[in-house]
């Protein structure tokens, strides 16, 4: 059997997403959401699940991020070979955008697993010779351009996915699923695959099989935030992509003033899935209507364990790279062991910042990391509402490691980082604080396993799930969060970390809870982590040893695969 046959001969699940983190130097992801895609592919690899995914080909990435001395982004496009990480496939297929014939050709990257399974990948160019030359442009920038050129992306990935998964001869799809809704247009295509031989119909909608579509997809949606929601006029619609459906059916499944593409994966799903709990929750109050359920997000164990921690899993958790329910016996690692790797880790990350920054670090200082996208709402400038009271704190106890990106039109995550910018130098030496440029996924091992405490500070409840501080327990690093996403069920309050502001009873998007937020994170700064880390060794390490035995265990792609198999994939 060749691999072709290998790949197609038995059923399975399409897993299409606008972004798979791969690998740190194939820039096919922006952040959480590629990173998570990237671990779902290992993990489904690593558990040999019959699993194929789609992505697109972003031949220019995301951006490359400079930051120049007043905290000021500047983007440029990535530079990268894709002949050097996956191979050209010959295959072709079209789609219509504008009343053009767009050719999409594909690649092929392979996730192979040490367990035998491989997963491959597809990702969807536009950039060939016959297209014309806007056209080639469609799949080069991640996240790029205006309505137009999204709308033009999620043809080619939705529509363009499914007819090249025909051409390679997947068949026998079990499922598709879509991972958020910018691969929704994949149920107009299927729409049209199972359309009614219905003649004379009085209404043209009873000809859409609605419900065999809906038999075959699985939607999972990853943002209470309104940006997260892709919508676009119906005027736009027709000039981009002309009737695909008639516009009537469209709008009942897509929204009636205008194409919602979460509405659109919602109608036509038959499992719908928020990422964690309390997302779940909160996505049920803004589509009331829809049986929303939840599958908390995790990491690929492997993936973001760091060497020094890897040494010593291996040597007393045997196994536990594919099993990680083995972190629960923790307990079998000396604490002089777990302490060693976790400073081997932090010297490492210091000596990154020296490179990069210039800035002298201690190993011996307690040393908070914080790195996501940069936007307003995730509040990563919230650690400065009092910079006297943060200069009283921490002089000479505390240090800070900022990275992470603003998306190029977002002009309040800008300005959030350069007000970090501008408390880093207000402070001075007094508290060391630097922002690292150029966030990527190598850096992030670096600095979840490097860091002593992971500061997640979003307003409630706009993280659906996070992962960074999952991450972070896998190296022993303690959590330091607002109870928000994940964190509301993996936080036990002085033994697997520590909360931020009040419990978490809202399910709207109208709480501001900046001051007493800022109230409570200074407070536990000063008198529970600041004095715990000095002070007690003993029971810091013993914190650590709980994030990795009760958090670490838990939340990994591994117990979220095997959820979304027996809940979605198999329902």
């Amino acid at each position: 059997m060749d691999r072709k046959q290998a790949f197609t001969a038995e059923p399975k699940i399409a897993y299409f997403s606008m972004e798979i983190g791969l690998q740190n130097d194939v820039p096919t992801y922006s952040g959480g959401l590629g990173v998570l895609a990237g671990d779902t592919i290992r993990s489904a690899a690593d558990l040999q699940l019959p699993m194929v995914a789609v992505t697109l080909m972003c031949r220019k990435g995301y951006f490359r991020q400079e930051i120049d001395s007043e905290g000021r982004q500047m983007e440029f496009p990535v530079d990268w070979t894709p002949e050097k990480h996956m191979k050209l496939l010959p295959q072709r297929v079209s789609v219509e955008i504008e009343g053009r014939t767009v050719q999409v050709q594909a690649w092929l990257y392979e996730v192979h697993s040490i367990t035998g399974g491989v997963v491959p990948v597809y990702l969807l160019d536009t950039d060939t010779p016959e297209n014309a030359e806007q056209d080639r442009s469609i799949s080069h920038s991640l996240y790029g351009g205006d309505d137009r050129y999204r709308l033009k992306q999620e043809i080619v990935l939705g529509i363009g996915g499914v007819r090249m998964l025909d051409e390679f001869g997947y068949y026998g799809i079990r499922k598709y699923h879509m991972n958020e809704g910018h691969a929704g247009f994949l149920t107009l295509e299927l729409l049209n695959r199972f359309k009614k031989d219905i003649e004379d119909v009085w209404d043209e909608r009873l000809v859409w099989n609605f419900d065999e579509v809906r038999e075959l997809c699985v939607f999972t949606t990853h943002t209470p935030v309104e940006a997260g929601h892709d919508k676009f006029s119906y005027d736009l619609v027709r000039e981009v992509m002309g009737e695909v459906v008639p516009m009537k059916v469209l709008r009942d499944v897509g929204g009636a003033d205008v194409l919602n593409m979460t509405l659109l994966g919602l109608n036509l799903s038959n499992y719908i899935n928020g990422v964690a709990k309390k997302h779940g929750e909160v996505s049920q109050s803004m589509f009331p209507g829809y049986e929303i359920h939840s599958i908390t997000n995790g990491v690929h164990s492997y993936t973001w364990t760091c060497d020094d921690f890897k040494s010593i899993y291996d040597e007393y958790l045997r196994g536990w790279a594919n099993e990680p329910e083995l972190f629960v016996r923790i307990g079998r690692i000396p604490d002089s062991k777990i302490w060693a790797a976790h400073q081997s880790a932090k010297r490492k990350l210091i000596r990154l910042v020296k490179k990069i920054t210039g800035v002298t670090m201690s190993p011996d200082v307690l040393t908070i990391g914080s790195a996501r996208r940069a936007t307003a709402y995730k509040r990563a400038d919230l650690l400065f509402s009092d910079i006297e009271r943060l200069r009283r704190i921490g002089k000479g106890k505390l240090q800070v490691i900022y990275a992470g990106k603003a998306h190029p039109r977002d002009g309040d995550g800008k300005r959030m980082m350069e007000r970090i910018f501008a408390g880093a130098k207000s402070l001075g030496d007094d508290v060391k604080i630097v922002y690292l440029p150029g966030y990527d996924m190598d850096m992030a091992l670096k600095l979840v396993s490097g860091v002593d405490v992971w500061l997640n500070t979003p307003l409630r409840p706009r993280e659906a799930s996070g992962t960074s501080g999952m991450k972070a327990a896998h190296n022993g690093v303690v959590n330091f969060s607002v109870l928000d996403g994940w964190w509301i069920e993996g936080h036990i309050e002085g033994f697997t970390g520590w909360a931020i502001g009040p419990e978490p009873v809202e399910n709207s998007l109208s709480e501001n809870m900046d001051s007493k937020d800022a109230e409570d994170l200074y407070e536990k700064l000063e008198t529970l982590i600041i004095p715990l880390y000095y002070n007690d060794r003993t029971a810091w390490i013993r914190m650590m040893q709980n994030a990795i035995g009760k958090n670490a265990y838990y939340f990994n792609t591994h117990r979220m695969m095997r959820r979304y198999v027996t809940e979605a994939y198999i329902r």
